[in-house]
């Protein structure tokens, strides 16, 4: 079993920054990605960034130039910095990693429960 868990959410006025963190844990040999994904209210499930163990990184168009991610591998934590913050990025932010039990195994994928983003106009 693999426990995520995100912190790091909160309310933040536009234009604003907020700083996620999400930490795996628990049945974990190697980790393969992190990454984020966000939910807004009647909106499907959606990527915002992910990273890979060698450091590759993607993002969705809507968050390139305001948001980064970022990873300590020695911790199994992945950080979203999130800059110049918009009301259209309030949603539950999800965190999930792919990462294999042991050595050999398939990957499984794990989600955190989510953590709120709110951004005031």
């Amino acid at each position: 079993q693999v426990q995520v868990v995100e912190s790091g959410g909160g309310l933040v006025q536009a234009g604003g920054s907020l700083r996620l963190s999400c930490a795996a844990s628990g049945s974990i040999f190697s980790i393969d990605a992190m990454g984020w994904y966000r939910q807004a209210p009647g909106k499907e499930r959606e990527l915002v960034a992910t990273i890979t163990s060698g450091g590759s990184t993607n993002y969705a168009d809507s968050v390139k130039g305001r948001f980064t991610i970022s990873r300590d591998g020695a911790k199994n934590t992945v950080y979203l910095q999130m800059n110049s913050l918009k009301p259209e990025d309030t949603a539950v932010y999800f965190c999930y990693t792919n990462s294999r039990p042991k050595i050999g195994w398939p990957p499984i994928s794990s989600w955190g429960q989510g953590t709120q983003v709110t951004v005031s106009s």
